[in-house]
């Protein structure tokens, strides 16, 4: 059985037992009203990197968000993070596991589709390199000998 923040759930259910527990867990601390109403306008994800044996939280804010409620948000999440060093954000049969929390306001540019960016979906993004190797430049030098 999975635990998050020592919330017993399931492998499916891990960003949503994630989201409950911090915000419980932020109801201790100095901004929790305001960190709780921009959460609740957020989007939490849950990626699992095997590779790295890490898991990853990752929080899509609004645009409108400015840096400051996304610092609120961090300095929130870090706090709960250090004070409860004892309690992982992520432990399976008693094993701690890495996790980290990634917060972003950004969209991915759109790679198919009428409105996807020029150079994603083409060779455009290739031209300036492709056109550096077949440009006459300065002799090398040291080839001559």
């Amino acid at each position: 059985m999975w635990k998050v923040l020592g919330k017993d759930c399931l492998y499916i259910d891990i960003a949503k037992a994630w989201t409950e527990r911090i915000l419980e867990l932020s109801v201790n601390y100095e901004k929790a009203d305001e960190f709780k109403e921009l959460m609740e306008g957020s989007e939490v994800f849950h990626l699992f990197d095997a590779t790295l044996e890490t898991h990853n939280f990752m929080i899509e804010v609004p645009k409108d968000y400015t840096p400051e409620q996304i610092q609120t948000m961090a300095d929130v999440i870090l706090s709960i993070a250090k004070d409860n060093i004892d309690t992982p954000f992520v432990e399976i049969e008693g094993k701690y596991q890495k996790s980290n929390v990634i917060i972003s306001n950004e969209d991915e540019p759109e790679l198919i589709g009428s409105s996807r960016s020029d150079g994603y979906g083409s060779g455009k993004i290739f031209l300036p390199i492709l056109t550096s190797l077949t440009q006459p430049g300065r002799m090398n030098e040291s080839m001559l000998d």
